[in-house]
Formats: C-alpha cells, structure tokens, sequence
C-alpha cells in the first residue's frame, strides 16, 4: 500500500509552473530527460524494481517542420479494414470537421479535427474524388502530412440514392415511434447519416 500511495502521490503532483509550455511544433515530442524525476522517485521507492514504461518511451520525434512550403500535400487515408490512400501527393484535401467543412493546403497548422457524416474530397490538379466519410478523425502535421481515418468511407459515386431516401424514410419512422433514449439514439444517428448522404448526393 505505501509504493502505491507513493506512486499516486507523485504522478498527482501538478505541474511545475516552469515546465509548462505553450503548444509548439517546433519542440520535439520525444524529451530523454522528460521522465528522469519520476525515475529517480521511484528507484527511491521501490529499487528492486524496474520503473514502468510511460507513454513518451514509445513516442518518435516530431518530424522537422520544412523551411520552405512544399507544392504538395501528401495524404494517407484509411479504414479499419483497408488503406484507400497512402503517401499520396495532392494538391488540397476537404474534410467534413465537426467545426464545419475545412480545406487543407500544403503547409497547413497543425491541427486535429474530428470528422462528422460528409464529404471527404481529394484534389489532385483539375482531378477532384470524393467519399463520403462517417466519423472519424484528420490528423494534419506540420510538414505538411495529413493522416485521415474513417470509421466508414464510400465512393460517392458508388453510392445508390434510391436506397438513400428509403433508408431515411425507415430511420425518421424509427425516431417518431421510439420509446426508449437507446431507440431515439440510434434512430437519431440513422437519420443524421443518411441526411448527410442525401446532400452529397442531391448538392
């Protein structure tokens, strides 16, 4: 019980005022020194044993920012069962954030943004392919990667849009006579997909 009251009172020891810093893309992610108080605390407390790996051990160092913007937006794009795109070269990328839909140019900030139900469009010189994505995330680095993944993607073009409107017809049927808060959900979700469908198709 001490080594573990010990432990909880050291890793819940607020950070030193003089230690925090402001988000950068410069600063590296991986840090040698950045765990070696808490080893040396614990070696204190239990020297018999090796301290645990903690989560930076395993963290690569950031990638350089370039000095000058490059042309092209490089873009890896998969599912959970598949890699639509990997180590693409592309001019801009359109992803469906959260915070509305949001074009990424070469040299783009870092940024993260979850993905809602819309459309996903590659630009590639006057050639534009276009998914519809479900959920998900959009990772942009500042050299100019983008890493998308998608819990779900689908060629528009491959999209059938009678199925569409039945499938949002069936779902609003669902929401007007659901009685629990799990079939309002799920009816919710349902309708919100298949809306965002029907505007990618019919906009």
């Amino acid at each position: 019980m001490f080594m573990f009251r010990q432990a909880s009172r050291l890793l819940g020891r607020p950070p030193c005022p003089s230690r925090i810093r402001a988000l950068c893309t410069e600063v590296p992610a991986a840090n040698p020194n950045a765990d070696s108080a808490f080893i040396e605390s614990w070696k204190k407390v239990i020297p018999i044993m090796d301290p645990p790996k903690t989560p930076s051990t395993y963290m690569e160092p950031r990638p350089p920012t370039p000095s000058s913007l490059p042309s092209k937006l490089t873009i890896n794009f998969v599912l959970p069962y598949s890699s639509e795109l990997s180590g693409k070269e592309v001019d801009m990328v359109m992803v469906p954030a959260t915070t509305g839909q949001m074009g990424v140019l070469p040299g783009h900030v870092a940024t993260i943004a979850e993905l809602k139900p819309g459309i996903l469009s590659v630009h590639e010189g006057s050639e534009v392919t276009k998914y519809f994505v479900s959920s998900g995330f959009a990772f942009i680095h500042a050299n100019s990667v983008a890493d998308i993944v998608a819990v779900e993607a689908v060629p528009i073009d491959q999209i059938d849009a009678s199925l569409v409107q039945k499938g949002l017809a069936e779902f609003t049927q669902k929401l007007s006579s659901a009685t629990t808060d799990l079939e309002k959900a799920e009816a919710q979700i349902g309708v919100d997909v298949h809306s965002a469908l029907n505007s990618a198709l019919t906009g």
